[in-house]
């Protein structure tokens, strides 16, 4: 399926990780709209990952950290071939949460957290997503720093 409008092609990715509970194919159906040379930035971290095995390792990281996590769009400004969209995170942190530093460890404690994400779309596809959140407030939500 290709969707050419940039504002609905963004939305799926968000309407199918809500999906991650209920519906075994969400992630496949998560890289179906997915370029196959997408940049992914976590900026936070630094990261970079490419294609949608990135883009798969991606939405697989903070669905095992947070299994009960859902997110909630606020809001989305698009053009023909880009889109913003600010979103809440929110979920408890009972797997594993790997990073390029080194795996964090359960903490059993919730997170309610804002983030910015940054497409550029191309021909009904995701080429680029930047991923924007304050990391240092996680952190402390999860009781790795001090508040």
């Amino acid at each position: 399926m290709i969707i050419h409008d940039t504002a609905t092609l963004v939305r799926l990715t968000y309407n199918l990780y809500n999906a991650h509970q209920s519906d075994p194919d969400w992630l496949d159906k998560s890289v179906l709209q997915i370029d196959t040379n997408c940049e992914l930035v976590n900026i936070p971290t630094g990261e970079i990952l490419h294609g949608r095995e990135g883009f798969r390792q991606f939405l697989l990281n903070w669905s095992t950290a947070f299994p009960d996590s859902r997110v909630e769009v606020i809001n989305i400004a698009a053009t023909s071939d880009q889109a913003a969209v600010e979103f809440m995170g929110r979920g408890t942190h009972t797997g594993v949460l790997r990073t390029p530093k080194g795996d964090v460890q359960p903490t059993g404690r919730k997170i309610d957290l804002r983030f910015c994400d940054v497409y550029h779309t191309s021909y009904g596809q995701i080429i680029s997503l930047h991923s924007y959140y304050d990391r240092m407030t996680m952190l402390q939500q999860l009781g790795l720093l001090p508040t």
